[in-house]
């Protein structure tokens, strides 16, 4: 499957691409008035709802999923800390949507708010009220809210279950558009999706009668567009750097897909300020890519053994390494040290060390596999998934983004390995459902649900895939836990660790045809400048 085939009708080459500055971020100068003027009305919004606690709520979220909101995050962040206290002593005991709104919003602020909010909602059976069956608002927000879920937290996987077979069930008896609003709610839960990737679905639902919320599709628009700029600049960057390796020359057999490497890039890093970041982390994960496709399609083991020590050793001492091997590394290695500097020239520290060690982590983990295969020896499932997690490629390139982002050695901890862990895993497994061939690759792969069933008696491939299925729902209980306070990983690293397991199912969502369709779509709107294909 290849994206590449949507760039040329959506993308415009320029002759000589620049690097993209933080001026850019706002729109060009005759609507810079406008857009600035937009913003501060949105910002006095925020001030005047402040005396109505559930107005304030709605508009937050409809900033958040409007994808705005990193434009207020102090003033959110103030409004949210004074309904945390607010929670103490103002109940929303009859009200489902205002109790369920809040429990999320503020979830996903890192107040641990504790579920039992939702007691007041059971019967005297201890089982939701079957007259919340009516509330198909309160049911929705619920079904949101119950995505926040950590571990031993029984009320909201009941919550998950109870409101998906109510509003299921209502589905047939709602006209299209509240057909529309709850499937949405149903297949991209706001906590599990990217504002940046959804936004025209959220669009497709609203009617914008209300002021506020056109001012809001105002500024969404402004910033959409001024986004469009910045994304077509950097990608322009990330082809010129990836023609100019030539990788794709020498490996023709490996994927030669820079516009799926940067999507991941782009939901890492969401702030408009981040360009730097977005094309430096492309780099790493272009090369896990390619890496991976050395390990599955072209190396033999003896090849591979010498490839991994010669990463673990960081040089080449060894002629034996055929040359397509060679200039791997030293792109390996030169890209490694630039960003490295680049990390230096900005923050004042270098991390060249951790990449390394990242670098090799990462290469032996495939090693391992390939032995495996070599060998035809299957290991134990939770074998096979401990050294998955590390060549999923996600430790090493979060490794990256976490000193690209400014954060020093001294801030790097055991909370942000396990937060790293998490999302590594549940792409691991959800890539291992193998719901199509991956892009139509002849490499040698392992399977986890393969190997677990393998261990069970009498389980078939349905008891398989639902076993992932949970294993990826306790991993996302383990990563909201690791979002909640207290907690010592830093707020963007955070973000950026849960918007690139939002972003795996969409990478992982291949058809028949081995291709991505969804993610197609979203890549289209995204880079789209034709009126035809947005919302707006």
């Amino acid at each position: 499957m290849a994206l590449l085939h949507l760039l040329p009708n959506i993308i415009k080459p320029a002759q000589n691409p620049v690097a993209v500055s933080r001026e850019s971020i706002a729109p060009n100068a005759p609507n810079m008035v406008k857009y600035q003027q937009k913003r501060l009305e949105m910002s006095h919004l925020l001030e005047q709802v402040q005396e109505d606690s559930l107005k304030e709520l709605v508009v937050i979220d409809s900033m958040q999923r409007f994808g705005i909101d990193h434009y207020f995050e102090d003033q959110i962040t103030q409004s949210l800390t004074q309904q945390y206290k607010d929670s103490q002593t103002l109940l929303y005991n009859d009200n489902l949507y205002a109790a369920s709104l809040r429990f999320r919003l503020l979830r996903q602020q890192g107040f641990h708010v504790p579920a039992d909010v939702f007691n007041s909602f059971k019967g005297g059976n201890m089982k939701f009220k079957n007259a919340l069956s009516e509330d198909i608002r309160g049911l929705m927000a619920l079904h949101e809210a119950s995505h926040l879920c950590i571990e031993d937290e029984d009320i909201l996987d009941e919550a998950s279950i109870f409101t998906t077979n109510l509003l299921s069930a209502r589905l047939s008896n709602l006209d299209d558009s509240d057909a529309l609003i709850v499937q949405n709610t149903l297949h991209y839960p706001y906590h599990k999706s990217l504002a940046r990737f959804t936004i025209n679905n959220y669009l497709k639902t609203r009617n914008l009668e209300n002021d506020w919320e056109k001012l809001l599709a105002d500024l969404a628009r402004m910033d959409f567009n001024a986004m469009q700029c910045i994304y077509r600049e950097e990608i322009l960057q990330v082809f010129k750097w990836w023609k100019e390796l030539g990788l794709s020359e020498e490996l023709k057999l490996a994927r030669n897909q820079p516009l799926k490497w940067y999507i991941w890039s782009v939901a890492m890093a969401t702030n408009p300020t981040l360009s730097r970041q977005r094309i430096e982390i492309t780099k790493p994960i272009s090369l896990v890519y390619i890496v991976d496709d050395i390990f599955d399609v072209y190396g033999t083991l003896d090849e591979l053994i010498l490839f991994t020590e010669t990463i673990n050793r960081w040089e080449v001492a060894d002629d034996k390494l055929p040359s397509y091997m060679k200039m791997c590394f030293k792109v390996i290695h030169d890209t490694t040290h630039e960003i490295s500097n680049v990390v230096y020239q900005e923050f004042g520290w270098d991390p060249i060390d951790h990449l390394k060690k990242a670098w090799a982590s990462l290469c032996n983990a495939f090693l391992t596999e390939a032995k495996w295969f070599a060998s035809g020896h299957s290991p134990k499932a939770e074998e096979y998934l401990k050294n998955g997690i590390i060549s999923s490629g996600i430790p090493m390139v979060l490794t990256n983004l976490f000193f690209l982002l400014g954060y020093g050695e001294s801030t790097w901890n055991t909370d942000i390995e396990g937060i790293i862990s998490s999302v590594a895993a549940i792409l691991r497994l959800l890539d291992d459902l193998g719901t199509a061939e991956d892009e139509e690759q002849e490499g040698n792969d392992g399977s986890y649900m393969e190997y677990y069933i393998k261990e069970q008696e009498g389980w078939s491939l349905s008891d398989g895939r639902q076993h992932v299925l949970d294993k990826v729902s306790q991993e996302w209980k383990l990563l909201n836990k690791h979002c909640l306070s207290p907690t010592t990983i830093p707020t963007s690293f955070k973000t950026a660790c849960l918007n690139v397991a939002r972003l795996v199912p969409m990478m992982y969502a291949y058809n028949d045809n081995h291709r991505l369709p969804l993610l197609e779509e979203h890549v289209k709107f995204m880079f789209s400048n034709t009126k035809e294909d947005l919302m707006w």
